[in-house]
């Protein structure tokens, strides 16, 4: 057994497993600030009811997030010991101001909605909200710029074999810190919409809670609608700072061995890394070019074979990845925009095919997710800091820790993160089942969507 792949392989699980739950915080914690800004607004009691809801679920995800994310900061120590001596001085600050100025602000804020409601204004409680949705999203800046620097490290100098940090600033906002960020919280707003919109419409399939889950479905449709079109200008930010700072990793993505003006995007096909070529390719001519140029299809883009062979990522999964968040972000365009055009039509939640397509499409956003990190991290293969000597994976971790000791933990792991996601799908179902409070005078169940 190689230790290196098992570590490799905890990380993965550990951080795939923890990652399917911010992103729906994050996004839900706008939407409940949105209904609570109505609620304030107008004092309709609904908005407070769904705000109340709504907040449950974030508040169960929440904490099965953070029970899922203790593990990982450990495996520095333990799986990672060379790289956490290399980068300890950097990573410090900007996962201790994680849990000093965000995580305590969420969870503080979100214990004053969940137990202050009855004994704080309206104002209080929409300021609440907001410190909410502050908190989850910059606690997901620091942790991006954290990660970020090992995708494109800024801000520092090599002391002793230790990276020293020069300029905070500099380390923080590192290239990809911003186009990464936005990205993500984006992808969390879409995440969060899905979510929403997929249990409203599963109200309205059910007959059950139709005033709250009408508007639920109306306005996480709007929000996800919002994002996705946001996607577009964000991706094409993130693909410049890819194809100016990472090129290995954009011809990985593309399948794009030569270097070449003209260079077109891949919209589908199989790439060979024994001949160079890639099988059965779909492209847009120039595409790329015009991509990381702003609109120019002269502009040469570097491909795999301008750099050495043991430098290229893992190509198949580096493809495949992109390429599959990618048709997934199209889909998510198509199935926005059927909606809108239903509301327009006034059919929207009488549906049964949109509805029922809005259930099944609640995890896509989790996987498309998934499928991002999955890019982003196996495409900086095979360095654990980008082209800095000496910190590749393999160099990066402990010498000290068995492959069997890793393999134990990994099993160790996979019970747990088993039992918590079976408790966080009961307490889900649970809290849907007794659904949301209902307004004086309103039934629980009000007929079946036609």
């Amino acid at each position: 057994m190689d230790p290196v792949f098992l570590a490799r392989l905890q990380f993965a699980l550990t951080v795939g497993f923890h990652f399917i739950f911010p992103p729906i915080t994050i996004g839900m914690a706008w939407l409940i600030f949105w209904f609570m800004t109505r609620y304030k607004k107008t004092g309709d009691e609904i908005y407070g009811i769904q705000a109340r809801f709504w907040l449950k679920l974030f508040a169960i995800t929440f904490a099965v997030g953070v029970a899922s994310g203790i593990t990982m900061e450990f495996q520095f120590g333990t799986n990672w010991a060379e790289y956490s001596r290399f980068v300890g001085d950097i990573f410090g600050a900007p996962l201790a101001a994680e849990g000093i100025l965000s995580f305590f602000m969420e969870s503080t804020f979100m214990g004053v909605l969940l137990f202050g409601w009855k004994r704080f204004s309206k104002k209080v409680l929409w300021v609440s909200s907001l410190l909410v949705a502050i908190g989850s999203t910059t606690s997901a800046f620091w942790i991006i710029a954290a990660n970020s620097w090992m995708q494109t490290p800024a801000g520092y100098h090599i002391v002793n074999g230790r990276a020293e940090l020069t300029s905070f600033f500099e380390a923080v906002f590192n290239p990809s810190t911003i186009p990464r960020f936005l990205h993500a919280v984006d992808a969390a707003l879409i995440t969060g919409s899905f979510f929403m919109l997929g249990l409203s419409a599963l109200y309205i399939l059910k007959g059950k809670h139709l005033d709250f889950a009408k508007r639920s479905l109306k306005v996480s449709l709007i929000a996800a609608f919002i994002a996705i079109a946001a996607q577009l200008p964000i991706g094409h930010m993130h693909a410049v700072q890819v194809a100016t700072y990472q090129p290995t990793v954009l011809a990985a993505f593309e399948g794009l061995f030569e270097t070449q003006k003209n260079a077109p995007a891949l919209l589908f096909g199989i790439p060979d890394e024994e001949t160079g070529t890639v099988k059965a390719a779909i492209e847009i001519p120039s595409g790329l070019s015009m991509l990381v140029s702003g609109g120019d299809p002269n502009h040469e883009v570097q491909g795999l074979n301008d750099f050495p062979r043991d430098e290229w990522p893992p190509l198949l999964i580096t493809f495949f990845s992109f390429h599959l968040m990618f048709y997934l972000g199209m889909y998510f365009m198509g199935f926005t925009l059927l909606g809108l055009f239903l509301l327009w039509r006034k059919k929207l939640f009488t549906s049964k095919f949109f509805l029922k397509l809005a259930v099944i499409s609640l995890p896509l956003p989790i996987i498309t997710n998934e499928l991002g990190w999955i890019a982003a991290e196996v495409g900086r293969q095979p360095w654990i800091v980008y082209q800095v000597p000496g910190m590749r994976t393999a160099e990066a971790v402990s010498i000290t820790v068995t492959a069997g000791e890793i393999l134990a933990s990994i099993i160790m792991f996979c019970i747990i993160y088993t039992l918590l996601f079976f408790l966080w799908v009961y307490l889900l179902r649970r809290a849907l089942k007794k659904g949301p409070e209902e307004l004086p005078g309103t039934p629980a169940q009000e007929g079946v969507a036609s």
